[in-house]
C-alpha cells in the first residue's frame, strides 16, 4: 500500500461524504458528514505535503471508485484500512504517524456521531428509561 493510495481513499471519502451529506434527511448525519468532508482533505493534504518533504513527490495515485452504502460503514472501513496500512504509509516517521492518527481519529469521531447522535432522544434519556443509568440529585 502506498501513500498515494491513502490520499486517494481520503479524497474519495470526502466526495462520498459530501454526496451523503446532501442526501440525508437526518440533521445529525448532515452535520457529522459536513464536518468529516470539511476536515479530511486538509488532513490528507498535510500528510501528502509532509510525506513529499521527506521522500519526494508522490507520483502514483491509483484510480479508485467512490465508496457506497451506509456512510458509517465505509468510514469505518477507511479507518480499518488506515490502521492496517499505517506502517507502510508512514515509513516510521513520527510526523507522518501523527497526521495519520488525525485521519483515524476523524473517522472514529464521525462514526460515533453517526451511530449515537442521530436519535430523537438523548442516549442518557434512553439509558435512564431502561434502568442503565441512575442520576443522583445534586
Amino acid at each position: 500500500m502506498s501513500a498515494g493510495e491513502m490520499i486517494m481513499r481520503c479524497f474519495h471519502a470526502r466526495t462520498a461524504a459530501h454526496v451523503a451529506h446532501l442526501q440525508t434527511r437526518s440533521y445529525a448525519e448532515h452535520k457529522a458528514l459536513n464536518e468529516f468532508y470539511d476536515e479530511i482533505v486538509g488532513i490528507a493534504d498535510d500528510f501528502a505535503e509532509t510525506y513529499q518533504g521527506m521522500f519526494g513527490l508522490i507520483t502514483e495515485y491509483p484510480g479508485l471508485s467512490l465508496p457506497t452504502g451506509k456512510a458509517c460503514d465505509w468510514i469505518e472501513a477507511l479507518r480499518q484500512w488506515l490502521k492496517q496500512n499505517r506502517a507502510a504509509c508512514c515509513k516510521g516517521e513520527t510526523a507522518l504517524e501523527n497526521i495519520h492518527d488525525g485521519l483515524t481519529a476523524l473517522c472514529a469521531s464521525t462514526c460515533y456521531k453517526l451511530r449515537f447522535l442521530d436519535s430523537g432522544e438523548s442516549a442518557a434519556e434512553e439509558a435512564m428509561e431502561h434502568g442503565l443509568m441512575k442520576m443522583s440529585k445534586w
